[in-house]
């Protein structure tokens, strides 16, 4: 099924883990894809990935002349039949260590980053497109240690709500994806063993018993991009197994 054949979306953050994997699914489907990453070995296996069809930009969010050869790149495509907001960073940190630079950073990078690019890309997106906003569970979690990241996903899950009043007269749907438990990079830092036991411990919180694959957060996004989602705008989709209601 070709529900993308013609259409043209951009995934930030989409040269590793669900934005990868979304990638792909897009691509398969049809779309031509424009992804974004930092990592020159994400965009290495993202190019090995999706062949030659896919446009990949190299971008880091904190060095304007990067954002400013994206914005330009963009500019020349031209229109957006689709906008996936996906590139975040994820980091713990107690209360007692958090500062001022350390604050300003990550929201930075998960919040005003996204509040710029909806304000640059809007006016190219096709009348009739949509967006989708990568949020996270831990806006609802609660947990010890993260509250920072956490704040900066709530943010950016509220505004998706205000972009969906604002974009609506031009019928252009903006909903959230919200991952839960998934196998990613977030954890890739870690030693296999520590990695191992983590996800093991996570997976015995979820109804479901096991940690989800990229692919499956991804699929939801590929709804929500579609046509099918043509009456589902200002929506918060959990992908989490459950774990919300353990």
């Amino acid at each position: 099924m070709k529900r993308f054949e013609n259409k043209t979306i951009l995934i930030t953050g989409g040269s590793s883990g669900i934005g990868l994997a979304g990638a792909k699914r897009l691509s398969d489907e049809g779309a031509r894809v424009i992804i974004t990453g930092k990592t020159p070995k994400h965009l290495d296996n993202a190019r090995a990935v999706l062949g030659e069809k896919a446009i990949i930009i190299s971008h880091d969010a904190e060095d304007e002349k990067s954002t400013q050869d994206f914005y330009d790149e963009i500019a020349r495509i031209g229109h957006l039949d689709g906008l996936w907001l996906n590139a975040a960073y994820a980091a713990g940190a107690n209360i007692e260590s958090m500062d001022r630079t350390t604050i300003t950073k990550m929201f930075d990078v998960n919040v005003v980053t996204h509040m710029l690019q909806m304000g640059r890309f809007s006016p190219i997106l096709k009348d009739g497109g949509s967006v989708v906003v990568t949020s996270s569970t831990a806006v609802y979690e609660g947990l010890a240690g993260v509250s920072l990241y956490s704040a900066t996903k709530a943010a950016i899950l509220s505004a998706a709500r205000s972009w969906a009043s604002e974009l609506a007269p031009r019928k252009i749907r903006v909903n959230s994806l919200v991952p839960g438990p998934i196998k990613s990079n977030l954890r890739s830092g870690l030693p296999l063993e520590m990695k191992n036991e983590l996800e093991n411990h996570l997976a015995e919180t979820l109804l479901l018993k096991r940690i989800g694959e990229p692919e499956e957060a991804a699929a939801v996004a590929a709804f929500l991009l579609s046509d099918d989602a043509s009456f589902v705008t200002g929506s918060s989709y959990l992908v989490d197994g459950g774990y919300l209601l353990m």
